[in-house]
This record gives structure tokens, sequence and C-alpha cells, in this order.
């Protein structure tokens, strides 16, 4: 089995470098867009990601509309979608033509996009179990998102109450008490007292949940940076 991942990782890793140089040397050669189509499927099949690769075989498909693949575009925007918080989506959609944007399945995940942008995880996954054949098509969609909902909460809460992360991470009963033993055995959770779903759990503290913590504009600057302004000020 160990051989078998490690041969894995070496294919993954050979395939990646293969058309990372071939983006690289000629990123408008229309020869290459089926080796970057195939890279789309290799990233869902692998769990991996590569936005500059996806964005160009989406420039190229603008120069060569008849060769569009839309079940290609719409991995595209899913891989994006579960690199959330990060702007990947709304850099993809810029290059998707707005008649390709007008198709049920792409309306759907700009939907899905806004629920996730403005924090509104309950819509989010009743829009998203409305549309598993688009979602589940790439494998780790389901758990990329949960990430980012905890990301979010940890933005705003010091301590959130179970039912609110419940509802941002879909999970409930047995399946979330999994979830939260794994997370304070990981990653510094705490479970207050208390029962049923206003039971608070305590999150590691940052600077935007614990303004205490949030470093001054002089303390981040590095010494090296100050002492370089020195002869331009002179």
């Amino acid at each position: 089995m160990g051989m078998e991942r490690d041969l894995g990782q070496k294919h993954q890793s050979s395939v990646a470098e293969a058309v990372e140089q071939l983006v690289a040397v000629n990123p408008y050669n229309p020869d290459i867009l089926p080796d970057l189509e195939n890279y789309v499927n290799e990233q869902v099949s692998s769990q991996t990601y590569s936005l500059d690769a996806n964005l160009c075989l989406l420039r190229l498909y603008q120069f060569e509309p008849e060769r569009l693949s839309t079940q290609i575009v719409a991995r595209i925007l899913v891989k994006a979608l579960m690199a959330m918080p990060a702007p990947d989506f709304s850099l993809c959609l810029f290059l998707i033509p707005e008649r390709v944007q007008m198709e049920e399945q792409f309306k759907t995940l700009i939907v899905l996009s806004h629920y996730l942008e403005t924090a509104r995880f309950r819509q989010f996954w009743d829009e998203a179990a409305k549309s598993r054949h688009i979602v589940e098509a790439v494998p780790g969609f389901e758990h990329a998102i949960q990430a980012y909902a905890i990301h979010v909460l940890s933005l705003s809460y010091q301590k959130v109450p179970r039912s609110v992360l419940a509802e941002a991470i879909n999970i409930e009963g047995l399946s979330l008490d999994k979830f939260l033993e794994h997370h304070i055995a990981n990653d510094g959770w705490i479970l207050e007292k208390g029962q049923g779903r206003g039971q608070l759990i305590s999150l590691p503290q940052n600077e935007f949940n614990h303004p205490g913590l949030k470093k001054s504009a002089a303390d981040s600057i590095p010494l090296d940076h100050i002492t370089r302004i020195f002869p331009i000020l002179s």
C-alpha cells in the first residue's frame, strides 16, 4: 500500500510539473487545451488544485469557444468554491462567457458562491442538496466547505453555540459529537458545560475574535524595513 501511494504521489507530481511547464512556455497555444482538460480531471480524482492551470484553460476557451466543455468548466468552478475564502471563484467566473453562465448548473454554482460569501450556510446546504449531481462529482467538496465555515465562525466567535456550528457545517447528532471530539483533541476546541443545542464551544483565540491579540501597525513592520526608509526620508 505504501509503495502504491508513493507511486501515485510521484505520478501526480510529474503531471503537475508537466502542465506547469506547458502553461509557462506557451499559455495561449490551443494545442495544450486537451492536456489542461485532462489535468482538471486529474485534480478532481487526486484532490489537488491548480488555479493557474485552470485559469489558463478558461482563457483558451475564450479563443476556442467551440471546444468549451461545460463539464470541465463546472468542475473548475466547484474546485474554486472549495478554495474559499480565496477569490478564485470570481477570477474563474470572469473568464466564462455570459451565455455559459446562464446555463442552469452555472446559475446554481453562482448562487452557492453568493451564499458562502455572505455566510448563509443553511441556505447553502439546502441548495447544495438539490444539486448533488454537480457538487458530488468532485470529491472532498463537503469537507472543504465545512473547513471554510469553521474559518468564518472563528473570525466572529470566541464561543459558538452548538446549534450555530451544526447549521454552518451541516452535521447533527452523533456525527457532530465525533466531529467535536476530533477538533477538541487536535485543534484546541473546548466544550463548555451545558446540554443540547445551546451548549457553547470555545474556539482558539485569534486577532479577529479576540481584539486584544491584534498587533498594531508599528509592531507588524520589521525593523529592517524601517531602517530602509530613513535614507529615503533624509
